[in-house]
């Protein structure tokens, strides 16, 4: 979007962990001020190399934090995959930016802390998630809001026959249908895990308890979330999959910019279906219900034992049946507690 609305948005720092030559693609393109590498020790040829290019290039999660939170910019994008997201997320709502959520482990882990946060320095947070995203363009007034429905594309194994997942390859899994998304939101999407952890996310950026956050799988990935009324009128979100309809929506609210995206063609797609997710075939979706349920840190503990399971069965060490036994198994061995301070969370 910056690059396409260049005397609209400048680019002041760009982040990543530990891939260092996308980073120099990315900052000769865009010209930051700032360049953060996160996952790497201090480096004097690195440093020097994006000094070629005018960057000043920081190391450390300390660092990330301090971009977040500079008084020179004035929104933040969180996309840091997982845990490792919600500390420099943090910073940047203490310190009242405009945040655009696309990392959903932050608000899971976190949801209370960073809310609380966000009211204390009057940051706003505008989700960046396509089924987020499509609730906040149909939200309004929380009094009169029935439910909110979450929309699922039911990933790689939606009519697979149960008995044949023990044998998925993560290859299998990373294979979505409609999206392209990197290797651990696609296992994610394909056990539903992806989908719990919206609800609890849902909670928090919208007020709702869990009986009022629905999902359902819709196969096609063209109405992205819904909003029902006290009236029983029902609002959605519909566009073509495409990642920039939502992050250009985030960028510009209230305003509207052309995000690149096709134009829908309803004529074109003939049918939109819509089903119950099967709980026996998903347990992920439920586990992230009852952590909801729980409170407390049973979120961050459940979002923990999601990311090391999923790591095993991208490793070959657990089959894909298995990540949902680790997280329930750790759900019942780790006890929730108050989740008020980021140190607790941890």
């Amino acid at each position: 979007m910056a690059a396409r609305h260049p005397s609209r948005y400048r680019v002041f720092a760009l982040t990543a962990n530990e891939s260092a030559d996308q980073l120099v693609t990315l900052c000769e393109r865009h010209r930051p001020r700032y360049a953060v590498l996160s996952g790497i020790p201090e480096s004097k040829p690195l440093s020097t190399t994006f000094a070629g290019l005018g960057v000043e290039l920081l190391f450390g999660s300390e660092a990330l934090e301090a971009i977040a939170r500079h008084p020179d910019t004035d929104a933040v994008m969180a996309a840091i995959v997982g845990a490792a997201g919600l500390a420099s997320t943090l910073a940047a709502v203490r310190a009242g930016k405009r945040v655009l959520v696309a990392n959903k482990e932050a608000l899971v882990m976190g949801g209370a802390l960073v809310i609380g946060a966000a009211r204390a320095s009057g940051a706003q947070i505008v989700p960046v998630d396509s089924e987020h995203n499509a609730v906040f363009q149909c939200f309004s007034d929380r009094k009169f809001v029935r439910k909110i429905v979450l929309t699922a594309s039911g990933g790689p194994f939606r009519a697979a026959a149960p008995e044949s997942l023990h044998a998925v390859t993560p290859e299998q899994a990373c294979a979505h249908p409609n999206w392209v998304m990197g290797r651990k939101i696609s296992v994610d999407s394909a056990t539903m895990m992806n989908k719990g952890l919206e609800v609890i996310e849902a909670r928090w950026l919208f007020g709702l308890p869990p009986e009022c956050i629905e999902v359902l799988i819709h196969p096609q990935s063209i109405v992205h979330s819904m909003v029902e009324y006290a009236d029983g009128s029902v609002l959605a979100q519909l566009s073509n999959p495409d990642m920039r309809v939502p992050i250009a929506n985030a960028l510009a609210y209230p305003e509207r910019i052309e995000s690149g995206a096709q134009s829908l063609d309803l004529s074109s797609v003939k049918n939109l279906s819509f089903e119950k997710p099967d709980l026996t075939r998903f347990p992920c979706l439920g586990l992230a219900y009852a952590a909801l349920r729980a409170g407390g840190t049973a979120p961050a503990v459940l979002n923990a034992a999601n990311e090391v399971a999923v790591d095993a069965f991208l490793g070959g060490r657990l089959p894909f049946t298995g990540i949902s036994g680790v997280i329930a198994e750790t759900m019942d061995a780790v006890a929730a507690s108050p989740a008020d301070d980021l140190a607790a969370i941890m």
